[in-house]
């Protein structure tokens, strides 16, 4: 059974920078790719970026890019999100996603962890 497990929210001032990781087990599970999505109080789940594993390529969303960077550490099969310059807007859970098979549905998500963001 695929586990994923985020950790790093926390409650930080706008402007700060925070980390999120997410580690996936059993370790020897082979992703296509992983992704982070959030979901703030009464909107939407959103996506935020995705990391392709056999490329390295990644994506981001408008909201976000130039000031979250997606990485993925595959021998620890830990996915990390960099987060800097955050807003009282990136304020969400965060959900790590991530799928076995190429461009269908995200198969596996974590619990989440939470971001609050003040100002």
């Amino acid at each position: 059974q695929v586990q994923l497990a985020e950790s790093g929210g926390d409650s930080v001032e706008a402007g700060s920078s925070l980390r999120l990781s997410c580690a996936a087990s059993p370790s020897t599970t082979n992703f296509h790719s992983m992704a982070w999505f959030r979901r703030a109080p009464g909107q939407e789940r959103e996506w935020v970026c995705t990391t392709y594993s056999t490329s390295g390529n990644t994506v981001y969303a408008d909201s976000i890019k130039g000031r979250f960077t997606i990485s993925q550490d595959t021998a620890k099969k830990t996915l990390y999100l960099q987060m800097a310059n955050l807003k009282v807007e990136d304020s969400a859970m965060y959900y790590c996603a991530a799928r076995t098979v190429p461009y269908q549905a995200w198969s596996y998500w974590g619990q989440g962890t939470q971001v609050t963001v003040t100002s």
